[in-house]
């Protein structure tokens, strides 16, 4: 594995605007690439995804320098800032591509991950228990390039104002510290 591969998780915590829009604010993202992972259609589209028969998630590639943060403070963002008790939805987006899940590159970040959502757990940060899949990344299919920066280039339409903003406004109360100056 590349030095690069190991400093690249896969998330899908609904979708995958929601994911993007959050990971884009926090020091240590060099890179997010929205897309599909977790299914058996190869090279899917969006429009395949969301018929909810190709087993795909919307997931968003976090490339990031573990000197400014590490896997475990993006998981914990990631934990903190969707629903991971809910199967196959987030909020009024249902269907399995709204599924949390991780996927990961190595044992050592399944490890991670395993070790931060039990600590979440016991520290009664839910009513119910998670039920994100954490699975090995066999293939990302990146999405299409409107789907890149979402947030960013339509923070009026609607479902930005009334979904996205406020994952954002919660990333900036939970997570000051982490953001980018």
């Amino acid at each position: 594995m590349s030095r690069e591969e190991s400093h690249i998780i896969t998330l899908g915590g609904g979708c995958f605007w929601c994911v993007e829009a959050v990971f884009s604010n926090l020091r240590g993202v060099e890179r997010l690439v929205s897309g599909y992972a977790g299914g058996h259609v190869p090279n899917p589209t969006y429009r395949q995804v969301c018929e909810k028969n190709t087993g795909h998630a919307e997931v968003v590639q976090v490339a990031f320098d573990p000197q400014q943060i590490s896997l475990r403070e993006l998981l914990e963002v990631f934990f903190t800032t969707h629903d991971p008790t809910t199967p196959n939805r987030q909020g009024a987006d249902v269907g399995p591509q709204y599924r949390s899940i991780v996927l990961y590159t190595d044992e050592a970040q399944k490890q991670v991950a395993e070790k931060v959502i039990a600590d979440l757990e016991a520290r009664g940060l839910w009513d119910a228990p998670v039920v994100t899949e954490l699975v090995p990344l066999e293939t990302f299919y990146p999405a299409e390039p409107e789907h890149d920066d979402y947030y960013r280039r339509n923070p009026y339409q609607p479902y930005c104002q009334a979904v996205i903003a406020p994952k954002v406004a919660k990333l900036r109360a939970l997570h000051l510290d982490k953001l980018k100056a």
